[in-house]
């Protein structure tokens, strides 16, 4: 009866990119399908969605608008 998931972000918009050069933030956008980088939100809403899924277990999210690093 124990469900167990994880979360896995790419680049997301917290105080770990603030050292990192906004153009090198730009491309990695640019280059997301989405084409924007994340934010806590959208990591906030995937934990939100997977903790309201009672029949999901065994599954690592990928939070990341489709950018593979």
């Amino acid at each position: 009866g124990i469900r167990v998931n994880c979360v896995a972000p790419g680049v997301i918009l917290t105080d770990m990119c603030a050292n990192v050069e906004p153009e090198i933030l730009a491309e990695m956008a640019e280059e997301s399908p989405v084409g924007r980088n994340g934010t806590p939100m959208d990591v906030a809403k995937a934990m939100e969605y997977l903790a309201d899924a009672d029949f999901v277990t065994g599954h690592i999210l990928s939070v990341n608008g489709g950018y593979i690093i």
